[in-house]
């Protein structure tokens, strides 16, 4: 009997393209991966790929091809066309725990030598220098709240007080704040992000698309070479574009709704499970939980989710219902939400139309009229950009403006979550929504969403402390 094996093969011996071939061959060769790969070559698992990945439509096997790309100096918003590709990983450049230098920003290519360049670099001089100025009376209001401990040092001191205050001055930041991240990508994934790149109407988004295919052909030069625009992306965008229809929204109750939802979800969630350990129909396991009373269903979900530790990931039966929300939050929480990448997201374009949040940090520390001063500037610039070009406009949009995002997530996702943004080292925006969205799950489904591990907060509670 064949002696197990496990072992890397290693991007220090192999190229990501030859480790692809390796793995894809062993569907037809009776070798080790090892002796496949030690056969190979940038020649022949080039041919390869082009044989069977790009001839024969084979596209899995460029999943095996992974490359680590790093992205510096990209604004914000280009960001969000970057970070969209549901299996691909990012780290990104904080903006808790960093703070920006005057001139970090981007000046779009749309506004070289054009008439309204000048309010641009106006208005984002003016919302970096609002930002800078914020730094100091805002951690001076957060000192008087969290005094230094005993033997604390200057650096620890601020590195515990840094992100209460630095997470207020932030709502200042406009879309055009330049970051850093790193993507880590296979080349299946890593093709069709270059080509929804190439497809964005803003020219940064576009210039990007072609760096990273550029710095890709490197390492994988058969699996991207073929990545282009995606005509059905621009035609599509171009017919259901809404720049030019009036925006009519009333945010002050109504910006967290549950639109849609299996009433039945519960029971279907009971249902797969019994289906999961047993061995009859699924038709059957849902009429017999149609047939159970509410003490045995109760006793049925505490058995699937009453023994949950506390980094215990709930089972896959859980995705057998879904949330759909309309959700309306600040661009700053919109940053963070958009990483949830395993529920689908729609979000609207950004705009300066829904109006902009305060936080109390800003107001308690006596800079309100500076920072309404700031955002109203960045309102008008905006109006001013969006009457010409509504996609740039978005540049000068900062993270205290509101914006509308549609998504649905299943009721494992919302358990990951809800537990991850509400706890206490989560930004303020985002302990906002995750209890709001928890709150409405449990009006629906109580039996099963009784068991998210939640701070005792409410969201009503995140807002009075905070907004």
């Amino acid at each position: 009997m064949p002696k197990r094996q496990i072992y890397l093969l290693s991007p220090k011996e192999f190229s990501p393209e030859t480790i692809a071939v390796a793995f894809a061959k062993t569907s037809r060769s009776p070798d080790s991966f090892s002796k496949i790969a030690s056969e190979l070559n940038e020649d022949n698992s080039a041919k390869f790929h082009e044989r069977w990945v790009v001839g024969y439509g084979h596209a899995s096997v460029a999943e095996h091809a992974v490359i680590h790309i790093a992205i510096e100096n990209v604004s914000r918003l280009a960001v969000e066309c970057i970070e969209s590709n549901r299996l691909a990983s990012y780290t990104e450049k904080s903006t808790r725990y960093q703070k920006w230098d005057l001139d970090s920003f981007v000046l779009p290519v749309e506004l070289e030598n054009h008439p309204l360049r000048r309010d641009y670099l106006k208005t984002c001089r003016l919302l970096f220098d609002a930002y800078s100025r914020s730094l100091a009376p805002a951690r001076a209001q957060v000192e008087s709240r969290n005094p230094r401990e005993e033997n604390e040092t200057d650096e620890a001191y601020d590195r515990r007080i840094r992100v209460k205050y630095v997470d207020g001055c932030r709502f200042l930041l406009p879309a055009a704040a330049l970051a850093n991240l790193g993507m880590t990508a296979n080349a299946r994934t890593l093709e069709h992000a270059i080509g929804k790149m190439l497809s964005h109407p803003l020219e940064e988004v576009k210039q990007i698309g072609e760096e990273v295919k550029k710095v890709a052909l490197e390492e994988i030069p058969t699996l991207v070479k073929y990545a282009n625009s995606l005509p059905y992306l621009v035609k599509t965008s171009t017919a259901f574009s809404l720049s030019d229809q009036e925006i009519a929204l009333s945010i002050d109750r109504n910006w967290c709704q549950l639109v849609d939802y299996d009433p039945d979800g519960e029971i279907k969630v009971l249902a797969s499970a019994l289906f999961r350990f047993g061995q009859g129909s699924y038709a059957t396991a849902l009429e017999k939980l149609r047939t159970m009373s509410e003490v045995e269903r109760g006793n049925l979900a505490d058995a699937l989710l009453g023994q949950l530790g506390e980094h215990d990931a709930p089972l896959r039966e859980l995705e057998f219902t879904s949330y759909t929300f309309d959700l309306v939050l600040d661009q700053g929480g919109y940053a963070e939400f958009k990483r949830h990448r395993m529920m689908t997201q729609t979000p609207q374009p950004l705009t300066a139309r829904l109006g902009y949040v305060l936080p109390r940090l800003i107001r308690d520390a006596g800079f309100e009229a500076q920072y309404r001063s700031a955002m109203d500037a960045a309102s008008e610039t905006y109006e001013k950009l969006a009457a010409w070009n509504p996609h740039v406009a978005s540049y000068i949009v900062s993270n205290g403006f509101n914006r509308r995002v549609l998504f649905t997530m299943n009721l494992r996702e919302a358990f990951a979550f809800c537990q991850l943004r509400a706890a206490a080292n989560a930004h303020f925006s985002m302990r906002h929504v995750a209890q709001r969205v928890a709150e409405e799950i449990r009006h629906v489904h109580p039996l099963l969403a009784k068991y998210m591990r939640l701070p005792v907060e409410t969201w009503q509670d995140v807002e009075q402390q905070n907004f």
